[in-house]
């Protein structure tokens, strides 16, 4: 592959012809970020952050449609979006669609999960930046509706890929963040465990609610990562870890 002087791998997930994937790491430079951070909003120098993204499309042979996150449910269409905005004109929104060869949908993480879909007769791809507050308010379902909006693609037709997000060994939260979600489902209530050492505290099975998600909305074919950003120090940024930190990409397009 063209991208294997990137950090980065392409996930161990069957995809439909057409359809590539790429997930970034952080690479071996001096913290907080990194050889390869790709995040335009945590500090880092922007001269720094412009070449590494150029460094992503001169390999993958792709343009990003890169967004400004703000853990809501806001979809865009990458196809109609102008990708020689500067950053601080990226559009608002958390995930992204696009039916248009040449351009990725892509999100930026460091414990969030990222989601990527693809249709099985590669005529629409799509992502999701699911933070646990995103998760909780829709992304997900707000992105599926959104493919499903493609003439004569179906739920059946989705397969899934979880990236790598902060872990359920990891991700300690309080009894709101369970209680946001309980209040959807009751199924939810499995990926929510007593902190062995902090009474008051849960961990949170963040890519098992999303799993639930999707499930509810018809999706059965999920692959999932496996992967903890919080405990892959060596190859994965994580705010929960640092605070101060770089962003991943995960990306996927139509070839």
């Amino acid at each position: 592959m063209p991208w294997r002087d990137l950090p980065a791998f392409t996930p161990d997930w069957s995809l439909p012809a057409g359809v590539r994937v790429l997930q970034t790491e952080c690479g071996r430079g001096p913290l907080p970020y990194g050889e390869f951070n790709l995040g335009d909003h945590v500090g880092d120098d922007p001269a720094r952050v412009h070449a590494n993204r150029q460094r992503l499309m001169r390999a993958t042979g792709v343009t990003p449609v890169w967004l400004r996150q703000v853990h809501g449910t806001m979809v865009v269409d990458a196809s109609g979006c102008n990708t020689d905005k500067r950053p601080q004109e990226a559009p608002e929104a958390d995930a992204a669609l696009t039916h248009r060869r040449g351009i990725a949908c892509a999100v930026l993480t460091a414990d969030c999960l990222p989601v990527l879909i693809a249709d099985r007769l590669a005529r629409v791809v799509g992502a999701a930046h699911a933070g646990w507050r995103g998760l909780a308010a829709g992304v997900i379902e707000e992105l599926i509706d959104a493919m499903l909006r493609v003439p004569e693609v179906k739920n059946h037709d989705l397969a899934v890929w979880l990236g790598p997000a902060i872990g359920p060994k990891a991700f300690e939260v309080g009894q709101d963040v369970a209680d946001a979600f309980l209040a959807q489902s009751a199924l939810h209530a499995g990926c929510f465990k007593p902190h062995p050492a902090k009474p008051g505290k849960l961990l949170a099975d963040l890519p098992g609610l999303a799993v639930n998600v999707l499930q509810a909305k018809g999706i059965v074919d999920i692959t999932l990562s496996g992967l903890c950003t919080a405990s892959l120090e060596d190859r994965f940024y994580s705010y929960r870890r640092t605070g101060v930190t770089g962003r991943m990409a995960s990306l996927i397009w139509l070839q």
